[in-house]
């Protein structure tokens, strides 16, 4: 997967598209990713020591990596990834502009 936790993207299909988050959880085997404000659903949940009070609870869902498109920080613009290698070093950079997107994810 070219995409990384943190990443800024944008929702290309499904409920959400055209939406825009940041990424919380990456689930490279299952090419699924978490992106936080995107795919909410509603819980019902018992009270507990983490929830005293119980009730319905946001949570979001995991959406498949095929349908977003990493943002790049410095056009604003969705757009592919592409890999420069400098030396020993390898970055992903934006393939509109040219930029680093390793400013993005850290």
């Amino acid at each position: 997967m070219k995409i990384k936790k943190n990443d800024n993207v944008m929702v290309l299909a499904g409920k959400d598209k055209g939406k825009t988050g940041t990424i919380d959880k990456v689930f490279p085997s299952l090419n699924k990713i978490v992106v936080k404000g995107v795919a909410l659903a509603k819980k019902h949940v018992k009270p507990s020591r983490k929830n005293p009070s119980g009730g319905i609870i946001d949570i979001n869902l995991k959406i498949s990596g095929s349908n977003v498109m990493v943002m790049c920080p410095s056009c604003s613009k969705p757009t592919k990834v592409a890999y420069k290698i400098a030396g020993d070093k390898k970055t992903r950079v934006c393939k509109k502009c040219g930029q680093s997107l390793e400013s993005a994810s850290k």
